[in-house]
């Protein structure tokens, strides 16, 4: 079902502790105050596919939410297992599945696809992720989708200094043109097989698939290149700041490519 190099990637298990770290704390910060707006209250269904370890869907089974957490990664599945169990309101199902062959038939209020886009590099894999995704949400449902920008790859080559090195302007060039990217050396700490899409792009998929985009949100901004934002984000009141601004600029259109993720929310019609 899934890319034996993604999965390779996957089970070294650094998606668990990934956002725990304080740069990164900026993406998961900001991904939580964007679901607590757009979702349907506790105690709605939320689908989660690609949910990993659980990162987003054990606090929402926490705020009282009915979630199943769906991902293709069997070790995911165990850890999102295990951490349901430790928690006083759990999930209610986790389930070893893809996104393209999601293997539940009920409707839910919100389904999320917080990840599954990032590593379907082929347009119709990505097209049937999204039909999915429809097909698991009810006559007015949410849907609550993040890709990668394609766009945030250059500022944060130009915000690292490290455009000079051997390749890196080469493959950042076809990266634009394509979307497509893959890790040459294998090292986990320059990812695996992803797509990186436009803002644009993101919104067609969602649309294209029956959906009515709402919300196009930039989720850190340019946060993210600021050079000492782990620091901000481990001081209470400077990570308040930071988090503030995210959030006044958040559907600014000239903001969105400047952001490493992107958030489309859309909607399925009332009737269909």
């Amino acid at each position: 079902m899934i890319d034996p190099e993604v999965l390779s990637f996957y089970n070294l298990g650094l998606e668990q502790e990934r956002l725990q770290d304080p740069r990164r704390s900026v993406e998961l910060r900001r991904t939580l105050d964007i679901l607590a707006r757009h979702l349907p209250p506790p105690p709605a269904t939320v689908l989660d596919i690609g949910g990993g370890p659980g990162a987003y869907a054990l606090p929402l089974a926490e705020e009282g939410y009915r979630v199943t957490l769906v991902d293709p990664v069997p070790l995911h599945v165990e850890q999102a297992q295990r951490a349901s169990g430790q928690q006083d309101r759990g999930l209610h199902r986790v389930l070893l599945g893809d996104a393209r062959n999601v293997p539940v038939d009920e409707q839910h209020d919100a389904v999320l696809l917080l990840g599954p886009l990032y590593h379907l590099t082929s347009e119709e894999d990505r097209a049937r992720a999204w039909r999915e995704a429809h097909r698991c949400l009810r006559p007015g449902g949410v849907a609550v989708a993040v890709a990668v920008s394609r766009f945030y790859a250059g500022w944060q080559a130009l915000a690292a200094d490290n455009m000079p090195l051997p390749g890196v302007a080469e493959g950042l060039a076809d990266l634009m043109v394509t979307g497509e990217y893959r890790n040459p050396s294998g090292e986990a700490r320059l990812w695996t097989t992803a797509y990186f899409h436009t803002p644009d792009e993101l919104a067609a998929e969602a649309s294209a698939a029956g959906l009515t985009v709402r919300s196009l949100i930039a989720v850190e901004g340019p946060a993210k290149l600021l050079g000492d934002v782990a620091d901000r984000m481990a001081d209470p009141a400077r990570r308040q700041h930071v988090l503030d601004v995210q959030r006044q600029i958040e559907e600014e259109r000239s903001i969105l490519g400047m952001s490493q993720h992107i958030i489309v929310v859309a909607q399925r019609a009332e009737t269909s």
